[in-house]
């Protein structure tokens, strides 16, 4: 792919936060229900794509003041027929967390909160 001002985004990211919160809540539940068991999923509340969570940093970093050479509107899309990798993706790989969340009596923050968090956390604020 040729360079070009702009971003083009795809990374793996985790909040460490998040799993600990969410590790001690589930201790907790196994604790009063001993026969609690099964494959759960886990990630934050709501979906996204790679282009809008790249486009959710840039705006806020940019309305905490921090000095970027990118504008949000500066974020494009890359189709992933223009983004090989080695390994073929899924359309779609969001996780279901329903069952987590209805199992152990839990509500799964938006994944904005763990953004905005992080990144206040890097911008020092």
């Amino acid at each position: 792919m040729p360079e070009s001002p702009g971003l083009a985004s795809s990374a793996r990211s985790t909040c460490a936060e998040l799993i600990a919160d969410v590790t001690a809540h589930v201790l907790r539940a196994l604790l009063a229900r001993p026969g609690l068991s099964g494959t759960y999923h886990l990630a934050a509340a709501g979906e996204t794509s790679w282009h809008e969570y790249a486009q959710h940093i840039v705006a806020r970093a940019s309305a905490a003041g921090a000095d970027l050479k990118l504008a949000p509107g500066g974020v494009r899309p890359v189709t992933t027929d223009a983004y090989p990798t080695v390994a073929r993706r899924p359309a779609n790989s969001r996780l279901a967390t329903h069952k987590l969340e209805s199992s152990v009596g839990l509500s799964l923050p938006p994944w904005q909160a763990g953004v905005d968090r992080a990144l206040a956390e890097l911008l020092g604020h």
